[in-house]
């Protein structure tokens, strides 16, 4: 075990009244309560139910929030001898399924773990918490906090391939000032090892997939499911020449490369979506390129905008990507971003995280982006 590896030394901060840990049935969350526990927080495990019928041959291809994930996030609660729950938040997850159906409707790409972590995870059990005399939540997030000169910083994970401080962006700041991430100091392998040592029935557990509520991995399946009305209409290119026709735009997503049904010649990527008249735009690899966006919504986490109110940072546009220097501009609730070098697949409805090194600095929601090559006028109108 490598010293990033070693467990982390938690403070005893919050003993007193107590933490409520999600737990979510898998490895990661069982480690973060074991670790709580062991440096002698009163706990109580929380397991959310979303409503959403997992059945177990869907919940042996990596989903989360079934029968199954609820007897082990009991059974491991069990075994380390706290108290635990069930909660039943079907109502609270079915405003995030509407959120993220209304997204493809208009033509955006959502990201409903981010409203999860906003809206639930740090929202509504923090509120739970606090109505059972507790000091705050915990969670099994691969990222880090830190408490200077009275706030909260957020900081990378250790294990950079599972960080997930980009899922924050949009997390008020003193809602984490109540979180405790125990695990973000370790390496994915390490957190396996360490349940395997102390005898954690999750210790081998496939990991979760990202959307919890989409058990089949299919969101077409969803929307057809809801019965959402989806906008047909023609595949065309960023010249207004029209290559196909689709079944609804919601079907598809910026940066898209396959299954548009659009072969030969060079790789297409869908450039734009505009639901308003039915169209997907279809472009070359350089025309899917932005080098600029307009981001809303804007929060931010231990960090004070300066009095210029512009900054130079690196930004992450989506959950896997290399982030990119950019120069931030802000007003106000919103902001423009401008790369330094254009970037692939800038997606409105997808998160934009702010980071300076390894900390997260917040973030927005992308509105609308710059292209490298604006489609004409005849691609905009589907002609």
């Amino acid at each position: 075990m490598t010293q990033a590896d070693a467990v982390p030394a938690l403070s005893n901060e919050g003993l007193r009244e107590g933490i409520v840990v999600a737990m979510s049935g898998g490895v990661d969350s069982s480690v973060a309560a074991w670790l709580l526990r062991e440096a002698g927080h009163r706990l109580v495990g929380l397991f959310m139910r979303n409503g959403v019928h997992v059945g177990e041959h869907e919940s042996a291809k990596k989903s989360c929030c079934s029968v199954s994930d609820a007897r082990d996030a009991r059974m491991v609660a069990a075994g380390m001898g706290i108290p635990f729950q069930s909660v039943d938040l079907k109502d609270e997850f079915g405003g995030i399924i509407r959120y993220f159906l209304a997204e493809y409707s208009a033509g955006r790409t959502p990201n409903p773990c981010a409203v999860c972590n906003r809206d639930l995870k740090f929202g509504r059990l923090l509120r739970f918490a606090r109505e059972l005399g507790a000091a705050g939540v915990a969670t099994g997030h691969y990222a880090q906090l830190e408490r200077i000169d009275g706030r909260v910083h957020v900081r990378r994970g250790v294990d950079r391939s599972k960080d997930q401080s980009y899922q924050l962006f949009c997390v008020a700041e003193q809602d984490l000032a109540h979180a405790h991430l125990p695990i973000g100091g370790l390496t994915k392998p390490a957190v396996r090892a360490l349940a395997e040592r102390v005898g954690l029935r999750t210790a081998q557990k496939a990991d979760s997939q990202e959307i919890c509520f989409v058990p089949s991995n299919d969101y077409r399946r969803l929307l057809a499911e809801r019965g959402v009305e989806l906008h047909p209409g023609r595949l065309v290119d960023t010249g207004g020449r029209v290559l196909g026709e689709h079944a609804g735009t919601e079907h598809f997503t910026v940066g898209q490369r396959r299954g548009h049904g659009v072969g030969g010649g060079l790789p297409l990527y869908v450039v734009a979506l505009l639901p308003e008249t039915g169209t997907v735009v279809l472009g070359s690899r350089e025309e899917c390129h932005a080098v600029s966006m307009r981001v809303r919504e804007l929060n931010w986490i231990g960090f004070d905008v300066p009095a210029s109110h512009e900054f130079a940072c690196e930004v992450q546009v989506r959950y896997h990507h290399a982030p990119a220097k950019c120069r931030v501009h802000v007003e106000g609730s919103e902001a423009t971003v401008v790369f330094d070098e254009p970037q692939l697949a800038v997606a409105s409805g997808q998160g934009a995280a702010f980071y300076d090194g390894d900390r997260l600095l917040g973030g927005g929601w992308i509105a609308s982006s710059a292209l490298v090559h604006e489609p004409a006028q005849g691609a905009a109108r589907g002609a």
